[in-house]
């Protein structure tokens, strides 16, 4: 089972490098006003959501569900984890939905809100982090 986890916290980390990524490129693109430089992210933005970002969540989900089946975690502790992880889920669809915005040249926000969006992944990264090492409830 330490190959399950091993492989949970691999893609964990490459979910959470393309959670830290893309909002900071959305911060670059909401500043950039020339057209090569909108498709240039364009580019980056889509290949990181669909090539690192999707794959990393959708492999960390998978080799969670197994450790939780296999070992049957439970408790309070349990419970908040998985509600930060349903955070981030509804999160990671906001990137899509200011990807898909950017995309249709339809943004409506700045480059300050993107700074701001862009802090909510790490707060979630310690929560998850410390429920996880320490198991506090």
């Amino acid at each position: 089972m330490l190959w399950i986890k091993s492989l949970h916290i691999i893609f964990m980390v490459t979910w959470f490098a393309g959670l830290f990524y893309l909002p900071r490129l959305f911060v670059y693109h909401a500043m950039s006003n020339d057209k090569i430089s909108h498709e240039r992210f364009l580019v980056m933005e889509r290949k990181l959501f669909y090539g690192i970002m999707t794959p990393g969540a959708l492999l960390t989900l998978f080799f969670g569900l197994w450790l939780w089946l296999e070992y049957g975690f439970n408790g309070l502790w349990m419970n908040i984890k998985i509600a930060l992880v349903i955070t981030l889920i509804i999160y990671h669809a906001l990137c899509l939905k200011y990807l898909n915005a950017f995309k249709q040249k339809q943004n409506k926000h700045s480059h300050v809100f993107y700074r701001w969006f862009n802090e909510f992944p790490v707060v979630m990264l310690i929560l998850i982090i410390f429920l996880v090492v320490l198991k506090p409830l």
